[in-house]
């Protein structure tokens, strides 16, 4: 949704922005492109091999960009560092895995690919997908798959799980994928069985939801007064978190009084419906199919 992106970027010249999903950088080249010698561009991202692609893709060599290894919750210091707090003119998140992570079945994100279960979005970080699976409680884990991956058959499939780990650990893609297969008792034809488990634990295991939740308040903290916020997400829970905030903020909070209920001022104002991407860019990239692209723009307190 590049075209889109940009739109609604309204992006200046010698404005300041922050691509908070840097991925292989090609909505960071695209801002880039816009901007003049005087704008600026922070790109951040949580993989350190997508902080690596900037120097292999030649983007670390321009003055105008700079990139950060860091989360969404990470936004506000990357920023107040640069002095640049109150000042970012707009702000994009593009949600969920990257096509390379999906694409590398070294970083078990696909249960399309055989490899070690993973799933972890920064290799640095403690726990990976294997080693929560080998200890979240049968409890947990069937919370996680119905509430985060829609899951109807979220307590078969934990049962299934820790009965599993008895025996043998749950090493790779191919033993959760077969764990899962047999765990239910018929599958949607219209989805890998596998899905919505797969989402649901890497959901968790990133702590996704709520690296997005806090990335959006420190967003509105950072942007400018007409700066605008930009988030393309992929699934139902993203998106709804995403669709209440802005809500929430271009109405204004309530804030708890006592007998009288309160409303802090609007921050931000909806701009329009949300879009989706073309048809010519699904036949191109089908996972482009559910994306789903709202933007807000920072208003006057």
């Amino acid at each position: 949704m590049l075209s889109e992106v940009l739109e609604m970027l309204a992006i200046r010249r010698d404005g300041i922005y922050v691509d908070c999903t840097f991925g292989r950088g090609g909505h960071s080249r695209a801002i880039l492109d816009r901007l003049g010698a005087g704008g600026h561009l922070l790109a951040i991202d949580r993989d350190q091999e997508a902080v690596a692609a900037a120097d292999v893709s030649g983007l670390s060599a321009d003055v105008r960009f700079a990139i950060e290894h860091g989360r969404f919750s990470d936004l506000g210091r990357f920023v107040g560092e640069r002095g640049w707090s109150g000042r970012v003119d707009g702000i994009l998140m593009d949600l969920g895995v990257s096509s390379p992570q999906l694409d590398d079945a070294r970083r078990g994100f696909s249960f399309l690919r055989a490899g070690p279960l993973d799933m972890r979005m920064d290799p640095t970080q403690k726990t990976s997908a294997a080693e929560w699976l080998a200890d979240v409680s049968e409890r947990e884990l069937a919370r996680v798959l119905r509430e985060y991956g829609e899951e109807r058959f979220a307590g078969r499939i934990a049962r299934a799980v820790v009965e599993e780990r008895r025996r043998h650990p749950i090493a790779t893609t191919t033993d959760l994928v077969r764990l899962i297969e047999a765990a239910i008792p018929f599958a949607d034809k219209f989805k890998h069985p596998a899905t919505r488990t797969f989402q649901a634990i890497r959901i968790a295991v990133n702590d996704e939801l709520g690296q997005l939740q806090q990335g959006l308040n420190e967003a509105v903290e950072v942007l400018a007064v007409g700066g605008r916020l930009v988030v393309i997400s992929f699934h139902s829970l993203e998106d709804r978190i995403v669709k209440r905030f802005m809500r929430d903020e271009a109405r204004g909070r309530e804030i708890p009084g006592g007998i009288f209920e309160f409303r802090s001022s609007p921050r931000l104002a909806v701009l329009g419906k949300p879009l989706k991407a073309e048809e010519d860019e699904i036949r191109i990239n089908p996972r482009a199919r559910s994306a789903l692209l709202r933007a807000a723009e920072k208003r006057a307190a």
